[in-house]
């Protein structure tokens, strides 16, 4: 939140800066990879203590499943100020014959700028802010070969907040689509839904399914969002790589 952020003066306008590092290790081969960057937006008049300022990095690695992540964000005018937390992230191997899905993003329709893959650009949304309108949803499908009828479901199940017992409230917003699919020459199908209504404020799981009606094999992703109103307002920022910092082992 910039409120969060020292500012300072550049060129007689307002500046915001912080800077994000992301590294992964790998425990079982003892390898880091990591990346440092910066980022950085001018504004014209300080932006309400509340509007959230976010971005995306991007850092290169092979499948594992013995990968933790770490991600370090700091004050780039205040050092000192921050935050950091670590989890486990296993990455797939989406390699052989299994029909497999990739993980699911989120963006902002008509992005012209932002993270981009092949033809499609998203300008990426944060799962724990989400804006209550309309959204693109992108996926990856592996392993489905070309010309095989495939369909996707898309459910919307608003889940009770984290801690809670409460049982969901409703029933899921499903929505479905059935085609051929185009897959390129190793299987890979790119594909990019909008959801046009958009949800209302809370907790939600939204679960993509993919089934191949040649052969019956099916693949399943979800991801949680928390939807909130965004009249507080959310920049995305690009990043601008540091210095590479190469791999250690």
């Amino acid at each position: 939140e910039a409120g969060r952020l020292e500012t300072e003066r550049a060129n007689g306008r307002v500046r915001y800066r912080f800077s994000v590092t992301l590294v992964l290790v790998d425990t079982i081969l003892r390898s880091v990879s990591d990346t440092h960057d910066t980022v950085y937006v001018d504004v014209d008049e300080p932006l309400d203590d509340e509007h959230l300022l976010y971005t995306h990095v991007e850092l290169p690695a092979p499948p594992s499943a013995a990968i933790r992540q770490r991600v370090i964000m700091t004050d780039a005018t205040q050092p000192g100020i921050g935050q950091l937390y670590s989890e486990r992230f296993p990455i797939p191997d989406y390699s052989g014959s299994e029909l497999m899905l990739s993980d699911i993003a989120f963006g902002s329709p008509g992005a012209t700028s932002g993270w981009r893959r092949g033809d499609i650009t998203l300008a990426l949304l944060p799962t724990s802010q989400f804006p209550s309108r309309p959204f693109d949803v992108y996926y990856e499908i592996y392993n489905l070969p070309a010309g095989h009828r495939y369909s996707t479901e898309i459910a919307m199940q608003q889940v009770p907040p984290p801690g809670s017992r409460r049982h969901p409230d409703r029933e899921p917003v499903t929505l479905r689509f059935t085609g051929e699919s185009g897959a390129t020459p190793d299987g890979t199908l790119a594909e990019l839904r909008r959801v046009e209504s958009p949800l209302e404020t809370g907790n939600y799981r939204l679960t993509v399914t993919i089934t191949d009606l040649t052969t019956g094999r099916q693949a399943s992703r979800s991801r949680h969002l928390e939807v909130h109103e965004w009249d507080r307002g959310a920049t995305m920022v690009a990043a601008h790589p540091g210095a590479p910092r190469g791999d250690t082992r």
